[in-house]
Formats: structure tokens, C-alpha cells, sequence
């Protein structure tokens, strides 16, 4: 990689984020009853992944997103895997992601996470570990694409002299994913819950780069069996897939929560008789349950017939009894996790607890063990980061890939690279105070 001084790194990361405020680069939080935007802070160092580790990884994700689909696929027609008993049913039917109401559904040509956001992290050992499995409403592509292009403006020099893959074709792969999936049903529509939405922007972003139609609450109806929009001017338009960033149980009160202003009644028996396609399929959550995530490699195996190239991070289910007694002697030095939480909430050290927090937590573990897993603490890499004055400091950092699946699973070359905010924090979740970095993939 040529050099590239601090100097022009630190103004590219100043002038990069003057221009993502002024654009609106922003998220929600919800803290305490109230809404708040803020900066989704951007570090211009980038991170590098050598295009020999990127073959392995693109390899291993798409494995495991075959994977995950197939086990979609299973659980909600054959159950074949539970009866064979590789996944007990228990934890089928307990995950809060599981939905009954898709039972027999086939959704359109058979996939179900057609956008899987995949959180790994290299470890120190420089082995890759997935940590996290989204496959519900993954967010965070929109900022790494925005970034490259303002950074392409403000320093087209970074990228002149270094052979970074392109990353601008995210929005090519989700436009061909859903035209794989709508046929020719009508048009494709990206479904908001609204302005004061956490990610707001990236709907609308994403929306105006695939050529899709932003749709709100009230934009879509059912008729006959058939979806469609009515925009400004109530001129309908057949809608031939949905790109839903509405939770499971908001999107129809005909058939989910029946108070909800979010999503589209009728919509599920439009998506039961092939009226329109739903993406990401609505049922997903039991497949990216943190208690589900413990089968990943063994569903690699089951499906596939083959050893799964990514490996998880070392996990416990108290659900054994083997890993109950093994977590409850060793819970000072392991991450506990609350399955049912999301966005780096839920998430416990034991070697940052209090001896009496510590019996606590032992206690809801033996009261309630299918509501948590426990890891071993990877000590993950550290990548450097800028702060506005050149200061530089080392952060852990993760990785969100993205994997999109129509007629092909393709891994898109780059991918959200979050930071902690606090250097001696493991946890980087935007929700937290996290930042961004771009992800260099070479060529």
C-alpha cells in the first residue's frame, strides 16, 4: 500500500465528515423516552484486507449464508434438522424469531435472508471468527458507500495509488437481487417506518441508489392478493417485491401486533399465494438467534456436507450440561449474552463485574438458560484510529459483511468496519458510541 500522510489523512477525515453532515449521514437513538440524531463518526484510516484473506472470507460467508437459508428453508417446511436431532426443538420453537405464522410459506426463489449482515472479527492469531449472524433488517451499508464516494472527492489520490476493489456496486447487487426475486410482478419498493427511524437515511439512500420507491406507512395497499403503492398522486402501481425495513411483528396488524402503524394489512397472505415478495423474509429471527448461532457449523455440515470454513467464537449453551458447569466456574473471564438483545445491549464481561453482580448473573443463568450464551473473550485486533488534532490510538474494531442472495450468493467487496469508542472497550455498536471506517479490499 503506498503512503498516504497523516496529514492528508486527518484533513480527508475532517472534510469527509463535514460533507456526510452536511448530506444527512446520520442515525437515531431512542435513550430514555427521547429521539436523538447523531454523526455516525467517520476515521479515514482505512482498514486493509489483503486479497488473499479475502477469497478466504468470501468463500466462508457464502458458505455459511447457504447454510443459513437451507436451515430457513427446513424449519419452517421438513424440520428435518431437529428431527435428526441436531438442533433440539426447543430452541426452534422458544426463539422469540420464530414465527408459526410462516409455516409452509415458500418465499420466491426459496430464499429467505437475501441481505445477511455478518459481524466477524480477526483475531490477534489472525484467524477470522463470526460473532453474529443478521439476517432480519441488517443495517450499515450505506456508510461505507457514501464515505468512499465523498473520500473518492476529497482524496482521489488514496485511490490512485493503491489498488482498492471497487465498492460501488452494493447498490447493482441489491437491484439484481430484486429483480431475481420479483420477476415481473411490478415495482420494487424499499418500506420505511418513517423519519424517526434509526436508519432512516440509509433507507432512503439505498432507495435512490437501486432505483427503488421509497414507500411509507400508508403508501401500500392490498387488493385481490396483490400489493400495490399509491404515491403523491394516487396513481397505483403494482409493487413485485418489498425491501421491508419494518420489524416482523409491525408488518401486518392483520396478522402480527394489531396496534401497528408500520406496516401493510394484508401483506402476509399477498406473500402466502406469491402476490408479492417480501425481502428479507418475515420469520428470519429464528435463524440469527444468538442461541441458534451455537448450530451454524454444524448446519454447514448437516446441508452442505462440508467443514465450515469460518468458525464461530469459542460458545457455551447452558442449555448442556457440560457448558452450564463450565460457564458457572468460569464466568469472571467469559462474555454472557443476552439472546433476546441487539445493538451491543444485553452484552456482559464477566472480569468487569462485581463479585455480587457476578452470583446475580450466575442465578438468571440457572433460573432461565435457553436466555443466554456464553464466549470465550476473543482479544480481537486493534486498528488505528485518527482523532481530529492527528492523535493517533488503537481501538477494537469489527466487521459487518454483507452477503446478498438472489439466483446467486455474492459478498460484496468492502463492508461496515466499526470501532469502539472507548480504547478500552470490545464493543463498537453505533448505539454505543462507536465510529466507522472504510474497508479496503485489495486487488
Amino acid at each position: 500500500m503506498a503512503e498516504v500522510s497523516i496529514k492528508a489523512l486527518v484533513d480527508s477525515r475532517n472534510s469527509v465528515n463535514k460533507w456526510m453532515e452536511r448530506f444527512g449521514v446520520r442515525f437515531g437513538v431512542y435513550k430514555k423516552g427521547v429521539f436523538r440524531e447523531q454523526l455516525f463518526p467517520f476515521d479515514s484510516v482505512p482498514r486493509i484486507i489483503s486479497k488473499k484473506d479475502w477469497n478466504y472470507l468470501e468463500k466462508g460467508l457464502q458458505q455459511r449464508v447457504k447454510a443459513l437459508n437451507l436451515f430457513l428453508w427446513d424449519i419452517y417446511h421438513e424440520k428435518k434438522i431437529v428431527k435428526d436431532g441436531i438442533v433440539p426443538m426447543e430452541f426452534v420453537y422458544a426463539s422469540k424469531g420464530y414465527m408459526p405464522e410462516c409455516e409452509g410459506i415458500d418465499p420466491a426463489i426459496g430464499v429467505y435472508a437475501h441481505i445477511a449482515g455478518i459481524d466477524l472479527v480477526e483475531g490477534k492469531n489472525g484467524e477470522w471468527y463470526v460473532l453474529e449472524d443478521n439476517l432480519r433488517i441488517p443495517s450499515g451499508a450505506s456508510y461505507p458507500m457514501i464515505a468512499r464516494t465523498v473520500t473518492r472527492k476529497v482524496t482521489p489520490e488514496a485511490f490512485a495509488d493503491n489498488a482498492v476493489a471497487d465498492n460501488r456496486d452494493y447498490a447493482d447487487l441489491l437491484r439484481q437481487m430484486m429483480d431475481d426475486v420479483n420477476g415481473d410482478r411490478g415495482i420494487a419498493v424499499i418500506l420505511t417506518p418513517g423519519r424517526y427511524n434509526s436508519a432512516f437515511f440509509e433507507h432512503s439512500y439505498l432507495a435512490e441508489k437501486t432505483g427503488a420507491t421509497l414507500a411509507y406507512p400508508g403508501d401500500l395497499i392490498v387488493e385481490d392478493g396483490k400489493v400495490y403503492y399509491e404515491g403523491l398522486y394516487h396513481e397505483k402501481q403494482r409493487v413485485g417485491c418489498i425491501y421491508r425495513r419494518v420489524s416482523d411483528e409491525y408488518m401486518d396488524p392483520l396478522t402480527f401486533e394489531p396496534e401497528s402503524l408500520l406496516g401493510v394489512p394484508g401483506v402476509m397472505e399477498a406473500y402466502k399465494s406469491g402476490g408479492v415478495a417480501l425481502i428479507n423474509a418475515i420469520g428470519n429471527g429464528v435463524a440469527d438467534d444468538k442461541g441458534i448461532y451455537y448450530f451454524v457449523p454444524k448446519m454447514v455440515k448437516y446441508y452442505l456436507n462440508e467443514e465450515p470454513i469460518l468458525q464461530n467464537a469459542p460458545t457455551y449453551l447452558p442449555y448442556y450440561k457440560e457448558d452450564y458447569e463450565y460457564i458457572l466456574a468460569n464466568i469472571e473471564k467469559l462474555v454472557i449474552k443476552d439472546v433476546a438483545e441487539a445493538g451491543g445491549y444485553g452484552v456482559m464481561f464477566g472480569n468487569e463485574l462485581t463479585p455480587e453482580k457476578l452470583e446475580e448473573l450466575k442465578q438468571l443463568i440457572v433460573d432461565e438458560p435457553r436466555r443466554w450464551i456464553a464466549q470465550e473473550v476473543i482479544d480481537f485486533k486493534d486498528l488505528e484510529v485518527l482523532d481530529a488534532e492527528g492523535n493517533s490510538s488503537m481501538r477494537k474494531a469489527d466487521l459487518r459483511a454483507f452477503v446478498v442472495s438472489g439466483k446467486e450468493t455474492r459478498v460484496w467487496a468492502s463492508g461496515l468496519t466499526r470501532y469502539a469508542s472507548n480504547p478500552d472497550s470490545f464493543v463498537v455498536n453505533s448505539s454505543q458510541g462507536g465510529g466507522f471506517k472504510d474497508t479496503w479490499v485489495m486487488n
